[in-house]
């Protein structure tokens, strides 16, 4: 009822402020955004999110019109019903204060003549009751009615959705190709740095063995120990560049198995359910191991978490990831926590990630990615 009220109230406002600020509306950015702060309140009454930018200029000025007309006569109602239950309450305990000649008109919604405490009483309270449960029952349906008109009026068109679809992808594209570029970099470095460097000293090892073959076989065998020990790292960190590629683990045992190793290795303890998930694309599980086991890293450097649950599940061609954790929350994105780099891996594959983090927790991260063929 309360939610229903204020928005009637609100939307009885907003319809007065539109007609004196009409002048104002025929700039087309002023009436865009106009609308689109009311589209977005009506969609918190609804509780459906709104994705996309403000709506055209003559949508706005469409969706104007119809704001007045539904707007103004259900705000009243409103006004109008909650008005007069606060004066049933004065009237009903407070009627003996006013002069005789005022107290006929106390009770305005029922025009009763208040001469007694009975009447005071009977008649404050049938029309606090009747106008409590007209404001209980009737003022909710009509603030959805008005909120579910904007909507539609406001509703993007086709070119619209598929402009806001085709910038979307856009960005997604370029972030993808900059992550793409920056882990290219980063594999190059790893190998140069490391790999490289690695075989470049087996390779001057074995070369001095060589030249030291028939004079001293004591240094020879040094050296020979030394290039087998140098190759052995050489693989180590091979494995450990290749790991950052595609995890082994996804290819032995699954996303199952790879994501309940996961949970088995964390320093905070994991309660996994996984559904039946089914054959899943090679991209598909990478960029789900990487996610969860970001998630579960930053859980464990930055929450204070005494427990996490990971949900994961395939709803038709829906990958669904779900990370809850009983930590501090208040995450934040700017603060290098590793969300954006989610976001890209995620973005790739056209997923989404929504990250809810109140002060004082709890901290939810909900990844949703296409597994369809």
């Amino acid at each position: 009822m309360l939610s229903g009220s204020v928005y009637l109230l609100r939307a009885l406002a907003t319809a007065v402020a539109t007609v004196f600020a009409s002048p104002a509306l025929l700039v087309p950015a002023a009436a865009r955004n106009w609308a689109a702060w009311n589209r977005r309140r009506a969609g918190r009454l609804l509780g459906e999110g709104l994705d996309g930018g403000n709506p055209g200029w003559p949508q706005s000025l469409g969706w104007a019109l119809a704001h007045v007309a539904l707007g103004l006569p259900l705000g009243l109602i409103a006004l109008l019903c909650l008005g007069n239950i606060v004066v049933g309450v004065v009237a009903a305990t407070t009627w003996w204060i006013f002069p005789p000649s005022t107290r006929p008109t106390l009770l305005s919604f029922f025009d009763l003549h208040i001469s007694d405490w009975p009447t005071a009483l009977l008649g404050g309270s049938v029309q606090i009751a009747v106008l409590g449960a007209i404001a209980w029952w009737v003022l909710p349906v009509l603030a959805r009615l008005h909120a579910r008109m904007c909507l539609a009026v406001l509703e993007p068109s086709d070119r619209e959705q598929l402009a806001e679809r085709v910038g979307v992808l856009t960005r997604s594209r370029v972030g993808v190709v900059d992550a793409h570029g920056a882990e290219l970099r980063r594999i190059e470095r790893d190998l140069h740095d490391g790999t490289q460097a690695r075989l470049v000293t087996i390779a001057m090892q074995l070369g001095l063995a060589r030249e030291s073959l028939d004079d001293d076989p004591e240094l020879v065998a040094t050296l020979l120990r030394r290039a087998h020990e140098t190759a052995e790292e050489a693989m180590v960190e091979l494995r450990t560049v290749l790991q950052t590629i595609y995890p082994p683990i996804l290819a032995d045992r699954g996303l199952d198995g790879a994501l309940t190793s996961l949970a088995a290795r964390s320093t905070v303890p994991v309660r996994i359910e996984l559904a039946a998930l089914g054959p899943l694309p090679a991209a598909v599980e990478a960029v789900a191991y990487y996610v969860i086991a970001e998630a579960l890293t930053n859980v464990t450097k930055h929450a204070d978490a005494t427990g996490i649950a990971l949900r994961v599940e395939r709803t038709d061609d829906v990958l669904l990831i779900n990370v809850t954790d009983d930590g501090r929350g208040g995450v934040d994105e700017s603060r290098g926590t590793g969300i954006a780099g989610m976001r890209r891996r995620v973005a790739a594959l056209d997923g989404t990630v929504d990250l809810d983090s109140p002060p004082d927790g709890p901290t939810t991260l909900a990844v949703e990615v296409p597994c369809g063929s």
